[in-house]
């Protein structure tokens, strides 16, 4: 079926759509990874928006139950240059069709995503939707234009649990994982960690949190705009000083808030595999899994007990922070690596050091 990727700015390409039919809106991003596209489609953080793959051939070993990332598919829509005709791979279940078939995703191909590409990095991120069928240009172009922006607004209820769970019942010690629209593979290396993981809603009151006597907090990624989260980051707030802390990507951007610091939108974000990201405390380069598209300003972190740790090399934005008293950390890349390198789970182990370190304390 023919389909339109239309852009607020007012440029139209017309695709073959795949999937499901009809239209979605969101804002148009670009991902720069070459593999890892299902658990890119799974991650909460793309609420709200459509995710336009840099690498031309995607759908070519299908798709599988085991590499989900969340209970659901929450990004809006999905671009791609050519999808595989085929899937081979011996863990597949089915092809990347099937799947966004059976969820209702929209997705369209057949457009030249170098060139969209490009028009991001210019112009950075623009509101966008895809159309299903012949229509009229104008029409489209408008309610592309009448659609929703991401800022301002939260969207991070909309992904999560709305009552607590428990991931993993058993381990040393018992971790709470505050969820702003979490990764399984967060919970999953908590556990691999030797660690009982419960998981609470992003809008749970502290004191119930408190109630579940944890070791340590872990707040987690999550979509949107972290400035409208007012709730999440009163909730922090009472629990840092308590409790050993680690911050993901969005949790990041909660903590930086809760020590001071502002937080503002990047010109198009930074979504994929291949970021490089210095950590200052033992001068190495890691090369990240990145998907946000907002950021905490390294100039407005002026508590004095707070220590910049992380720095990304493409553009010097703050990638990580510490408290120099409190065990509390944070850092805005995805240490979960799915999909991705593995070099940043050396924080799980530095989060469970912690964890280990302040249980032994208390007794």
């Amino acid at each position: 079926m023919t389909g339109y990727l239309v852009i607020e700015d007012g440029t139209i390409y017309q695709g073959e759509i795949f999937g499901a039919s009809g239209e979605c809106f969101g804002e148009l991003i670009f991902n720069t990874s070459m593999t890892g596209y299902q658990e890119i489609i799974y991650d909460p953080s793309y609420k709200g928006q459509i995710v336009t793959m840099t690498y031309p051939l995607i759908g070519n070993y299908g798709v599988n139950r085991a590499d989900a990332q969340s209970y659901k598919i929450h990004l809006e829509g999905f671009v791609v240059k050519e999808k595989s005709k085929l899937y081979s791979n011996w863990r597949a279940e089915k092809s990347l069709e099937q799947l966004f078939k059976e969820n209702n995703i929209i997705g369209i191909e057949g457009v030249d995503t170098r060139k969209i590409t490009e028009l991001l990095r210019d112009k950075g991120a623009q509101k966008a939707g895809i159309f299903s069928g012949k229509q009229d240009k104008k029409q489209m172009l408008e309610k592309v234009r009448r659609s929703p922006s991401l800022v301002g607004r939260d969207i991070v209820k909309d992904v999560i649990h709305k009552k607590p769970y428990i991931w993993n019942d058993s381990g040393r010690y018992k971790v709470v994982v505050i969820d702003c629209g979490v990764k399984y593979n967060t919970l999953q290396l908590l556990a691999l960690n030797g660690m009982k993981v419960v998981v609470y809603p992003a809008d749970s009151d502290y004191k119930e949190i408190e109630k579940e006597k944890p070791d340590g907090i872990l707040i987690s990624n999550g979509p949107g705009d972290p400035e409208p989260l007012h709730y999440v980051i009163k909730t922090v707030s009472n629990l840092v000083e308590k409790y050993p802390v680690f911050g993901i990507c969005l949790g990041h951007q909660i903590l930086g808030q809760v020590f001071g610091g502002k937080t503002y939108k990047l010109k198009f974000g930074h979504h994929g595999a291949n970021h490089p990201v210095k950590d200052l405390k033992n001068g190495k380069i890691y090369i990240t899994v990145q998907n946000h598209g907002f950021c905490v300003d390294i100039s407005t972190i002026k508590d004095p007990d707070i220590e910049i740790t992380h720095i990304n090399l493409n553009d010097n934005t703050l990638e990580g922070i510490q408290h120099k008293k409190l065990p509390v950390f944070s850092v805005q890349f995805h240490p979960e690596d799915a999909p991705g390198p593995r070099d940043g789970r050396y924080l799980f182990e530095k989060f469970f050091t912690l964890v280990e370190n302040g249980k032994k304390n208390r007794h």
